[in-house]
Formats: C-alpha cells, structure tokens, sequence
C-alpha cells in the first residue's frame, strides 16, 4: 500500500509552525534550559534527559493535535497512526537488518577518521549501570522516542514535503531535518540521516507510522543493549 501524497495539503503556515516548534523553540526551552534546569534537580544526566525527552514528546505531539490536525478536523490517521497490512512484516525485518548493517559499516568508516560512537548520553548510562538506568535508557530510546519522532518526521514532515516535491524529496528534507535535530551529537548524524531516510520510506511504502516505529525501536533498543554491555 503506498501513501496518497495528495491526501496531506497542509498549509505553509502549519508547516513553519511547526518548524519554529521544532527548531527554535523546544531547542531553546526544553533541550537547553528544562534539561539544565531537571540536570540540577536530579543531579544526574540520564534522568534529567530521560524527563526531558518525555517532556518533548508531549510537546510535539500537542503541537502537532493544536497545530495541524484541530484546525483541519483531522484525526491521527491523517499522520499515519493506523494499521498496516500483515504483508509489511517481510518489509520490517528486511529493512531493520539493512540499517543495523548500513549502521554498522558507517562507524567502520567513520572509525578510520578518528570519530568515535561514545557521547554524553552513552557515557552518562555507562557509567551509572543499574537495572533500573538501563530500563529507564531502554524505555526512553526504544518506546518514547520512535513513537513522537516517528508521527511528527514522518507523519507529517515527510508527508508535508513529499506531496509537494515528489518522494524523493520528502525522503532527503525529512532525513535532513531528522538529522539536523540531533546536533550536537554529531559522530551519529552520518546514521541519523541513513535512518531518516529508511523510516520514511517504511511510511511511504505502508502508509503508517507504525513500522517505522518497529525499526526505530529496534534499532535504539539494540544500541541501548550494547551500550550497556560494552
């Protein structure tokens, strides 16, 4: 089942909205300063991120309901939070195993230029290992993560951009902006964009959220697993 590009014209309006919600205002205000501020509350990294995180998906999402679907009398169906047909299952797992293997060759690349996969995230969750930080890490990486990113990059970003400019441009604004996000962690920008693109093109070919947020969640929870044990 492929996605009807021309069932998404939302507005430029909605769209820069959208954008300044993502790019300047949760940057600003729940990245920076609500994580310094939990940082000091809790005077520990990974819960300061973990409420964080948890704190932006429930931005996102309200942003997106007031945004984009009130006005339009839209459901969240209108972003891909439906059903998939059981044939996609084949689709999931190809496509899981083409980014952990497309993934796995980047660091190798990477690692001959001297860049590293660690970072503060990582180092925070190696360094305080107990079950329940794993557990918290895991929750946050491999469930509230993948479901906000997923209905707001690909739901309605891709959509925006891909019933304008055609799918191929959909897939390389929505992998760039995905990847964008994720400054300043900048050794995984190279597998941020990789798997912007894979998860949009799970939506396109789907028409739902939901298997990119299978690949998603796979993906992160592996890494959260090796992190933890390496």
């Amino acid at each position: 089942m492929n996605m009807n590009l021309n069932a998404a014209r939302w507005s430029w309006k909605e769209l820069l909205y959208v954008l300044l919600l993502t790019l300047v205002a949760v940057p600003v205000f729940i990245e920076y300063g609500l994580f310094h501020f939990l940082l000091g509350f809790f005077g520990n990294e990974l819960y300061a991120g973990t409420a964080t995180g948890l704190s932006m998906s429930l931005i996102f999402l309200s942003g997106l309901y007031w945004i984009v679907l009130k006005p339009n009398r839209q459901s969240w169906k209108a972003l891909g939070v439906q059903s998939f047909a059981s044939k996609h299952w084949k689709f999931i797992l190809w496509w899981t195993a083409v980014l952990i293997v497309l993934s796995i060759l980047l660091v190798i690349v990477m690692s001959f230029f001297g860049i590293g996969t660690a970072n503060s995230k990582t180092d925070s969750l190696q360094a305080q290992m107990t079950l329940l930080n794993f557990m918290i890490a895991f929750v946050s990486a491999a469930i509230i993560s993948p479901i906000y990113e997923e209905i707001f990059y690909r739901g309605f970003l891709y959509r925006f951009f891909s019933s304008r400019f055609g799918v191929l441009a959909g897939l390389l604004i929505s992998a760039a902006i995905f990847t964008l996000v994720h400054i300043p962690t900048y050794n995984t920008l190279p597998v941020n964009f990789v798997s912007g693109l894979i998860f949009a093109w799970a939506f396109q070919k789907t028409g739902s959220v939901i298997p990119g947020i299978l690949i998603h969640g796979t993906f992160n929870g592996i890494a959260i697993i090796l992190t933890s044990i390496a």
